[in-house]
């Protein structure tokens, strides 16, 4: 039987290598793609819940960004890249700084390793700030520094149509600088009573980014609202050692000892009067109050400093809160859905803090807020209620509050003449706002 040719090794070899060097080179390109983007790495171990997120190599560091996720602890996000003893000392630390178990389920942060080693830990601990931890020789330097945006100012206007809200989504915003234009004017505007069509703002904000992606608004530097032709401007500014502060063209505080209504967006459903027919019960009676409908479990903002003196159920009030403040005041808060974290007699509470939601607990016929106050015992009507204002600039720095004012106002006015219109200025040194 004829048997064919045996072919040798070599042969095969010499036949077949184009191919298999074609195949090395393809898998060689691949794999150092991988590597230079990041989306290939192995891991060993440190920093398993940090890794989930993703990192970037290089050929001895490894950066590893992520959010906390819920469950997370610095020991978990550190976990391998650290002893315990080292834990125990980092958050000896920190304590005085930023408490480790205050770091919370959605922080952004930053793990660096050098050569498999903990090199560096930083993570975003409010809007502004960032908690940094860095390996030195004698252990560690836990520091809270600035994050490091970078800012542009930004002149933004619009006219209502329907509302605030509305209209700051509409000239591309975000509804966070809504909430940021009533919180500042809250003592003075009504937003669902006071603002109507035609109505009009301006502001300069901060636009910031970070690592050249947007990071969303910063301080908001100067606002104006037209309502009914009756001009509010506000003005943020240092005043010395002081915190910043809102404060109009004249240097007067915005913050008064009241706000103008404990919810930031409502209507009034029903008056301050001696005789009303309830709705319930069909009895004449007084409703020395003000009631304001919103939805089921919107928050509601405590008027005034003060000290809670009552926080339960009543027959009539439902879930309520009483708040006691200086010179006689007290608030009362009533038909609640629920209290606010913590609400007991004794507490002190902040002008703004969250008391409570709104609910129909008790005789109502619906969601609403029912809301009271009294002098000395007396009740009030709270539209008539005149707040005297916070202390205002001081002497000392009065000459650089005007010309901080000129500045905003010059900047304010530079948007093209437009109803709804957004300009991007240049970032001078603006005065007063460190």
């Amino acid at each position: 039987m004829h048997m064919p040719p045996r072919r040798s090794i070599g042969c095969l070899a010499r036949r077949f290598m184009p191919a298999i060097a074609a195949v090395c080179i393809v898998g060689a390109a691949l794999l150092t793609q991988k590597l230079i983007t990041g989306s290939f790495l192995v891991h060993h171990g440190p920093g398993d819940a940090a890794l989930r997120n993703g990192a970037t190599a290089d050929d001895r560091v490894r950066i590893i960004n992520g959010k906390v996720d819920s469950g997370d602890t610095v020991s978990s996000l550190l976990d391998g890249t650290i002893s315990p003893s080292e834990i125990h000392e980092l958050a000896t630390k920190s304590r005085d700084i930023f408490p480790l178990n205050r770091i919370c389920a959605g922080m952004p942060y930053r793990l660096t390793l050098e050569d498999g080693s903990f090199k560096r830990f930083s993570c975003d601990i409010v809007d502004a700030d960032q908690l940094v931890v860095t390996r030195t020789k004698g252990g560690f330097a836990v520091s809270r520094e600035a994050i490091p945006y970078t800012v542009e100012i930004v002149s933004v206007r619009g006219t209502i149509e329907s509302s605030l809200f509305e209209t700051v989504v509409k000239i591309g915003e975000s509804e966070g600088l809504a909430m940021q234009l009533a919180d500042i004017f809250a003592w003075d505007i009504d937003f669902f009573q006071d603002i109507q069509s035609g109505d009009s703002f301006e502001a300069l904000i901060e636009k910031r980014t970070r690592e050249g992606k947007p990071a969303g608004n910063g301080r908001l530097l100067a606002a104006r609202f037209t309502v009914d032709d009756q001009v509010s401007q506000a003005f943020y500014f240092r005043d010395g050692k002081q915190s910043p502060a809102y404060y109009d063209e004249n240097g007067r505080s915005l913050k008064k000892a009241f706000l103008k209504a404990p919810l930031s967006f409502s209507r009034i459903s029903s008056g301050f009067t001696m005789r009303r027919r309830h709705p319930i019960t069909k009895r004449v009676r007084p409703h020395p109050a003000i009631d304001y409908a919103a939805p089921r479990g919107t928050p509601i903002h405590t008027v005034g400093d003060g000290t809670v003196v009552f926080a339960a159920y009543k027959r009539y009030n439902g879930k309520c809160v009483k708040v006691r403040h200086r010179n006689g005041w007290v608030t009362l808060y009533n038909h609640m859905s629920r209290f606010a974290k913590g609400m007991r007699p004794g507490k002190r509470v902040s002008q703004g803090q969250v008391i409570g939601y709104v609910g129909s607990t008790g005789l109502s016929t619906g969601p609403h807020l029912d809301f009271r106050m009294y002098k000395n015992g007396s009740p009030v009507n709270p539209l008539r209620v005149k707040s005297p204002p916070a202390r205002p600039v001081s002497r000392a720095h009065m000459a650089a509050f005007k010309m901080m004012v000129a500045e905003r106002v010059a900047l304010m006015e530079t948007t093209p003449a437009r109803d709804t219109a957004r300009a991007t200025l240049p970032a001078p040194g603006l005065r007063g706002i460190n």
